[in-house]
């Protein structure tokens, strides 16, 4: 059964509000974090107001904060295709590869090298090298093709080498949309003995994820970009969550997921992460057909239909958008590959500077995001960064046609 876009958009508070004119605003802004349901904000204000303790005490309190953790690691499993134990926590994925790429350096020699991608946000590039260059390792780059902003997997094969030790790539990018073939890309890295470390953050609130089907080692991604609060999530494998060794505190714990995780957690936010997965198991019992009753199997089942409903937007603003000829797209512009990216799209209306392209949107009530949004190597690569970046447009499955069409709308008056 379709998604009922109008029941959908009922959970949200956050798109209730409206203009001066009574106008309701179009939040196409969801690649910087989607909004929440009614569910979410529930859940972390139940668990301020009756559960607020820390861990490990032997009171009621600190036992269902216990509890809380163990039950946001099924649902992170849930959503990750991962296993419970095989879940780390933190304050944002960015921190999480960070801390994450400190004990990686520690299994690296000179000589060793890394491959990492031009078309990744900075938070899976970054903390790569800095821990080739505290080895003395090398690094080499994955490029992209030039007429719709893919990864070229020529340029992946030329990458990799008998001393490759890791390879990082996004499984969608957060600036153009676009998805690289995962299982594809996985399959050349273990090939040639080295690790696959996927960023998942923008994927995650149209695709589903499975650490298990794509083969990747590492995966990263962060709830409040699927409909949850700011926290992030890795699921790692459980040989790298046991066999290497994090940075951290005394006494943390020296077993388990836990102890890759610095100091206390934000235990409202993980109650609000159990809430944005329930909400997602709920959409795909709802309108979809779960093949059993279990919140993954509804997880799928939502994202099948997601995926579908998004397939419509997509179409519908790439089709639009090439009737307006002052408005150039970076990325796959072709509607018919819409399963190939995300709806989320990098333009530019005229000479206009994205920032003012963002205001002119704001000022009719559509909200998009202007800049590099920290993927600062594609901008580079595209000859962006030094003059703005792009505007970003993104939806997600909350959204309607008829905002897709209040988007073009505007683009065609702006400028």
């Amino acid at each position: 059964m379709a998604l009922d876009v109008q029941e959908i958009r009922s959970r949200f508070p956050g798109l209730a509000r409206i203009d001066g004119d009574g106008r309701p605003f179009v939040l196409a802004d969801a690649p910087g974090g989607t909004q929440v349901p009614e569910s979410v904000i529930e859940a972390i204000a139940k668990y301020l107001r009756t559960s607020n303790a820390n861990t490990h005490g032997v009171f009621t309190t600190s036992r269902e904060t216990d509890a809380l953790i163990d039950e946001a690691r099924r649902a992170g499993a849930d959503m990750t295709g991962a296993d419970p134990d095989e879940i780390v926590f933190g304050p944002n994925s960015t921190s999480l590869l960070f801390s994450l790429s400190r004990a990686f350096a520690r299994t690296l020699e000179a000589g060793d090298e890394i491959v990492v991608s031009k078309l990744d946000h900075d938070a899976n590039v970054r903390p790569w090298l800095l821990a080739a260059e505290e080895a003395g390792a090398s690094v080499r780059w994955i490029d992209v093709r030039e007429d719709d902003v893919t990864l070229a997997l020529e340029s992946l094969d030329d990458a990799l080498s008998h001393r490759t030790r890791l390879v990082a790539f996004t499984l969608a990018s957060n600036a153009v949309g676009t998805i690289p073939p995962a299982e594809e890309i996985v399959h050349r890295v273990h090939e040639a003995g080295a690790l696959a470390a996927v960023d998942a953050v923008h994927l995650a609130p149209h695709r589903v994820l499975d650490l298990r089907a794509i083969d990747a080692d590492i995966l990263a991604c962060s709830p409040y970009k699927f409909f949850g609060p700011h926290l992030g999530m890795l699921a790692l494998r459980r040989s790298l969550l046991e066999g290497w060794t994090p940075f951290k505190v005394r006494p943390a714990p020296d077993a388990g997921p836990a102890r890759w995780e610095t100091g206390t957690q934000n235990h409202e936010g993980l109650a609000g992460l159990v809430a944005a997965i329930d909400y997602l198991a709920d959409v795909g019992r709802t309108y979809g057909v779960p093949a059993s009753p279990t919140r993954r199997d509804g997880v799928v089942a939502a994202f099948a239909e997601i995926r579908e409903h998004e397939r419509g937007l997509t179409r519908r603003f790439l089709d639009g958008l090439s009737a307006l000829s002052d408005v150039r797209l970076w990325g796959i512009a072709d509607s018919s590959r819409a399963d190939e990216r995300t709806p989320t799209f990098a333009i530019r209306v005229g000479d206009q500077l994205p920032q003012n392209t963002a205001q002119e949107l704001a000022d009719r009530g559509v909200f998009v995001w202007d800049g590099h949004y920290y993927a600062i190597t594609i901008m580079e690569r595209l000859g962006l960064l030094d003059s703005g970046g792009a505007t970003r447009v993104g939806f997600c499955h909350y959204h309607s046609i008829d905002e897709v069409d209040r988007v073009l709308e505007a683009l065609d008056s702006s400028g």
